[in-house]
């Protein structure tokens, strides 16, 4: 059989006829993403909801793996942490006389500083962001124009992707632990001045690195131990130097302490004073809001993207072109 059409169309016709299908295409595309665009919504506002500062908050169970190094437990409400004790058993924070173990708590007075989580600030603007972005595109700008509805699928989708890395965490905005330290005040009593307190979020869930910390270089050419300046004073029976008694004795007939982590010989800038951790323990703990806030926005971001294709494909542009 013979696929030919007898009489032949003329060309321009042909095209005249795609075109024409072509531009009904894409204003059914066009329609149809006002849809698209109330479900984002919907999604969005499920997002917002999760990350909202609303009593009672999520309390999160602290524990170290296999250790009784940490224990304890903190409250989030929204972005913030305000409730928390966490008892630590480390070699270089003995506790005071009588305990078993130092404990950190979180001070719960309204004039104390606030302890922030800043990767869940930029998740809930980026969010907030989206929400306006897709209020403009169906309010005040021109549904039928392409080029706009385009620009602003990309727009929305650059942020979604920034607020779902926010809470995979480690992006570039994020501060490292001696770059940032928490307020000695936001413990009751204060935070000692030899301890690093840091929070944040990773894969969702919320990351806390406990640290002692020593001088980067102990030998300071007197008979006094280099002590931290600008702190609380350290516990009773706990070395200015930030070494106890048994490692000093240790340390003196030969032996040297053994250290078990990552950072052991590095040397962090810390409060204007060069140190080196001496101690570090992590603990993670899975924040289910946090969870289904990841999970809501990954599939707002596959669905923005598979509108973003369909809509770059009928305008004929590429995949390089829409990214």
């Amino acid at each position: 059989m013979s696929t030919l059409v007898w009489p032949p169309i003329a060309i321009e016709s042909v095209q005249r006829e795609e075109e024409d299908s072509i531009a009904l295409e894409l204003e059914w595309l066009l329609t149809s993403l006002q849809e698209t665009l109330r479900s984002l919504k919907a999604g969005l506002e499920d997002c917002a909801e999760l990350l909202a500062p609303k009593e009672p908050g999520s309390t999160l169970v602290l524990s170290s793996l296999r250790s009784e190094n940490l224990k304890g437990f903190i409250t989030r409400v929204g972005t913030r942490i305000v409730k928390g004790d966490v008892q630590l058993r480390l070699p270089s924070l003995p506790p005071p006389k009588g305990a078993m173990s130092y404990k950190l708590s979180i001070s719960t007075l309204p004039t104390a500083p606030t302890i922030a989580l800043p990767q869940l600030t930029t998740t809930r603007t980026l969010i907030n962001a989206c929400l306006d972005v897709v209020d403009a595109t169906r309010w005040t700008g021109d549904a039928s124009n392409a080029d706009f509805i385009s620009g602003q699928l990309r727009l929305l989708h650059e942020n979604i992707q920034e607020a779902k890395s926010a809470l995979k965490g480690w992006t570039q905005d994020q501060k490292a632990w001696y770059e940032e330290p928490v307020d000695a005040k936001a413990f009751n009593p204060p935070l000692p001045s030899n301890v690093s307190f840091h929070l944040s979020v990773s894969e969702a869930a919320v990351l806390l690195n406990v640290r002692t910390l020593g001088p980067a270089n102990a030998e300071t050419g007197t008979n006094t131990p280099l002590s931290f300046t600008g702190g609380t004073a350290p516990p009773a029976g706990q070395s200015y130097s930030g070494f106890s008694l048994r490692e000093r004795l240790a340390t003196a007939l030969g032996g040297q302490r053994q250290v078990f982590h990552d950072e052991a010989h590095e040397v962090f800038m810390y409060n204007g004073q060069e140190v080196r951790v001496r101690d570090k323990v992590r603990v993670e703990s899975q924040d289910p809001s946090l969870m289904s806030t990841m999970a809501k926005l990954g599939a707002l971001e596959r669905s923005v993207a598979l509108s973003r294709r369909a809509l770059g494909v009928v305008m004929g542009r590429s995949d390089e072109e829409e990214t």
